[in-house]
């Protein structure tokens, strides 16, 4: 397409020795999605390198190939997780995108968690609703994957499959999160940073 960037020759898979970082920069990107060829290569080394630089990754499984299964399967389901934020299939990506919360309010007591990589997590021990103090969470009791109940916040879930229900994170990287105590709003709001009207604006602009 007529906008679109191509970024500087390259060797091998170093996509970050090219001029990608300036452009990042400059259309404030801090997310990057990732798809395309190889898994094991190009697309491994990329989010491994975006990571390192302090972005944001996710890596969309079904929109990435391999020229073998075995290294597909390897990228997909074990150094993947290791590297990004997310590891999820293009629908759930959309949904999230999507940003409708239906699916995140029909967990249920008892439906089985999984991970953006379809792991396993446990099983949802409570749903509790929003209030004026905490965000709306789910809690899997702690078991061989927690070592104390762990609240993991509505807001994660992508998508619901009849039991099953699927966060934006994979399995591996849930015990590293910070959810050994239900969210409040507070802590919702300083990620979410100041109100915009109380920033100055940037480059001088007014």
């Amino acid at each position: 397409l007529e906008d679109d960037i191509v970024l500087l020759p390259h060797k091998g898979t170093d996509v970050f020795e090219t001029d990608l970082p300036d452009h990042l920069q400059r259309l404030g990107i801090t997310h990057l999605v990732i798809a395309g060829m190889t898994a094991n290569l190009c697309c491994e080394s990329t989010g491994r390198h975006a990571t390192e630089h302090g972005y944001d990754v996710t890596f969309l499984s079904d929109a990435i190939g391999s020229e073998s299964v075995p290294s597909y399967e390897a990228s997909i389901h074990l150094n993947y997780p290791l590297i990004a934020n997310g590891v999820m299939k293009v629908d759930d990506f959309v949904a999230a995108l999507d940003g409708s919360s239906a699916g995140r309010h029909s967990v249920q007591k008892g439906d089985t968690l999984h991970g953006s990589d379809a792991g396993e997590i446990g099983e949802v021990d409570k749903v509790v609703e929003a209030t004026g103090e905490h965000e709306a969470y789910m809690v899997v009791p702690r078991g061989m994957i927690f070592e104390t109940d762990t609240y993991i916040p509505l807001d994660a879930v992508v998508r619901r499959a009849g039991t099953d229900v699927f966060i934006n994170i994979p399995k591996l990287v849930v015990p590293m999160m910070p959810w050994s105590e239900p969210p409040t709003r507070k802590e919702l709001r300083e990620k979410q940073g100041p109100n915009a009207s109380t920033v100055d604006k940037l480059y001088g602009s007014r």
